[in-house]
């Protein structure tokens, strides 16, 4: 999907790791929740409440998810799932932008 319709916007950045990842939150009609943003370079670890889908639009780096000793490779159009109430670490090695969509 490389655009959303009718939907909400709100205005209020999201940002995290002293602005270094931020976002902004669009909300649908059918209550569905996805943020869109941007990661510079650096090592970041997140929480994840609800189930997410982080979709990478472009950028390079490396995810590891809680419980795993693997490091995968990530780059334009990968995606990856995050378990509810787990969390992952991101080695963001090029500015990268994303798309995660929150399943509840």
């Amino acid at each position: 999907m490389k655009e959303f319709t009718n939907v909400t916007v709100i205005k209020n950045i999201n940002s995290y790791f002293n602005g270094n990842v931020t976002s902004r939150t669009v909300l649908f009609a059918d209550g569905t929740k996805k943020t869109l943003g941007v990661m510079l370079p650096g090592e970041y670890e997140f929480t994840a409440g609800d189930k997410e889908i982080m979709e990478i639009m472009t950028g390079k780096g490396e995810v590891r998810l809680q419980g795993s000793e693997e490091r995968q490779v990530y780059g334009n159009g990968y995606i990856f799932e995050v378990p509810a109430n787990s969390s992952f670490q991101i080695i963001v090695k090029e500015l990268t932008d994303y798309c995660c969509s929150f399943v509840k």
